[in-house]
């Protein structure tokens, strides 16, 4: 305000010194005019409407008379203007849109996650709960990304993260839940905040470091993920291993969900039937991955080597699968060279850890030299430099691990060693989901979205025993038989027809569990199915056949 009011000062400064020349000069010129006309004639020619029936006739007058235009031009036409919407107009727009942005949520509401922080992690988590009929509300602390977020469909209200008027307004005690995925400092702000206003909500954040998480459970969180940490541990696990082929994704009871790389394997080539999967080991063959793209086997579908497929079983058929896929155990050509991890921030030294544990020979590649591994597993360098690449053993290596925090150079390093190997195994990080299917199509095998991982470890946490998401975008869900079912064989029920829905296991009347039922099995009411497929095919199931 200081500088309008300087400006106003100036303008009123000039125009009453105008008013005294244009005296001065008519006086000069023979002529007398009253100061009301002075001031009239001063206005007119600065605001550019004219002279009308007063001008000067000598080159002074004139010359006056063309200083006194450009000073009205710059001053009323270009700062004036320019003022009034910096001092007025913006800052009453600005008062209108907090005035329409929500700052609390009605009182009866209930059942409802809110979400603090993680930028676009917690956009996608809340996209993917959506689908799940799941209310999400994101705290925002500016007025701008509050109504952003608004216009794009999404709930949120404006707060700060540490004032608890904003968590009684948010509701949280009829909270489900509350999400913290910000820093590990801020995180724990969040936590103690809102434990001010709830004692026995839900509250689950994300850890960076080590330290942070007994800090944060020490703050009032029920859960703390290192998510990081987590998703190095889930790519190190899909590595090409010659004892077991398949990698667990996750167990529920005695069932078993697992990936396992057709490269390598006597499958590519054979259809479905022609490989016997089932009839040797007794699992259930449930999906195919092919670049991203999960893929319904019927019983001609050819298996590729780019493949991997999705099993489901207990622990001793998954056992089965690793024999039928080696038969003879000497796949050695797997262990000529060291796992080269491209990255060696936390995803990256996460994933050395687990190899380690695994008891799997590995080499890190990294710009910095002050990586947390012993030495002889580093390798410091630029990963996009082929001399530093092949210090790292890239030539006999079995698997290239990605793990940097940037998809952009996570794309550029996929082209880069799929040109340099086409029969390495590529398993690449990416932050987000919407670049997935663009790792695959850079030559990537396997892809682990950490905003996926973040999604499945809330809702598996929210629906336990009921909903599972195994991987991107695959879920296992519970349903009980209902009239539409009861009565059916398994087989010709339509429910993978109809659905791309696979009956993994059976829970029968008396609560046995039945893995992989015979196909030739009559559903009964009070049975449970449990059935893996994904969004699109949980929704379509419950369309058709019910939840009942």
């Amino acid at each position: 305000m200081a500088f309008l009011l300087r400006f106003i000062i100036m303008l009123v400064a000039l125009v009453t010194i105008f008013t005294v020349l244009f005296h001065s000069i008519m006086l000069y010129e023979g002529r007398d005019f009253s100061w009301l006309t002075g001031l009239y004639w001063t206005l007119t020619v600065m605001t550019t409407l004219g002279f009308g029936d007063i001008t000067f006739v000598s080159d002074l007058g004139r010359g006056f008379s063309i200083v006194v235009l450009l000073s009205g031009v710059l001053l009323l036409l270009i700062m004036l203007p320019f003022t009034f919407i910096q001092f007025f107009y913006a800052p009453w727009i600005e008062a209108q849109k907090k005035g329409q942005t929500p700052r609390s949520l009605p009182a009866d509401t209930s059942g409802h996650i809110i979400l603090v922080g993680g930028g676009t992690l917690a956009y996608n988590l809340m996209e993917e709960l959506k689908n799940y009929g799941r209310r999400c509300v994101y705290l925002c602390h500016d007025n701008q990304t509050t109504l952003s977020l608004i216009d794009q469909g999404y709930e949120a209200i404006l707060g700060e993260h540490d004032a608890s008027s904003v968590y009684t307004n948010l509701r949280l005690p009829q909270a489900a839940m509350l999400v913290a995925l910000d820093s590990d400092v801020r995180n724990t702000n969040i936590v103690f905040t809102a434990r001010e206003v709830d004692q026995t909500v839900r509250i689950v954040a994300s850890a960076q470091s080590d330290d942070a998480v007994d800090i944060l459970n020490l703050a009032g969180c029920r859960q703390v993920f290192q998510f990081r940490k987590l998703l190095g541990e889930a790519v190190a696990r899909r590595v090409f291993n010659a004892k077991a082929r398949a990698s667990v994704i996750t167990r529920f009871n005695e069932l078993v969900v697992a990936e396992a790389p057709l490269k390598h394997t006597p499958l590519p080539g054979k259809s479905l039937r022609e490989a016997g999967l089932r009839n040797a080991t007794g699992v259930n063959v449930v999906g195919l991955w092919e670049r991203g793209k999960l893929v319904l086997p019927g019983p001609d579908t050819v298996f590729t080597e780019s493949m991997v497929m999705v099993i489901a079983g207990h622990s001793r058929q998954i056992d089965a699968v690793n024999l039928f896929l080696d038969p003879s155990g000497t796949e050695a050509r797997q262990e000529d060279g060291p796992v080269v991890i491209l990255g060696g921030g936390r995803v990256g030294c996460a994933a050395a850890r687990q190899l380690q544990a695994m008891r799997r020979s590995y080499r890190i590649v990294d710009k910095k030299s002050d990586i947390k591994v012993r030495q002889e597993h580093l390798v410091v360098g630029d990963a996009a430099d082929l001399a530093v690449l092949d210090e790292a053993g890239i030539r006999t290596a079995p698997t290239v691990l990605i793990t940097t925090h940037d998809d952009d150079t996570n794309i550029y390093l996929t082209l880069y060693c799929r040109r340099l190997r086409k029969d390495i195994q590529i398993i690449s990080r990416a932050t987000f989901d919407r670049n997935v299917g663009i790792l695959h199509a850079a030559g990537a095998d396997l892809v682990l979205s950490q905003a996926s991982l973040v999604t499945n470890c809330i809702i598996n946490l929210l629906e336990p025993g009921k909903v599972t998401m195994v991987n991107e975008g695959l879920t296992l869900f519970r349903c009980p038989v209902g009239k539409s079912l009861a009565g059916k064989k398994l087989m010709g029920c339509g429910i993978r027809s109809k659905t791309h829905c696979s009956v993994v296991a059976l829970y029968d009347t008396g609560m046995e569990l039945h893995i992989n039922p015979d196909p030739q099995h009559v559903f009964a009411e009070g049975e449970e199915i449990m059935l893996i497929g994904n969004r699109q095919g949980e929704k379509a199931f419950y369309e058709i056949f019910g939840t009942a």
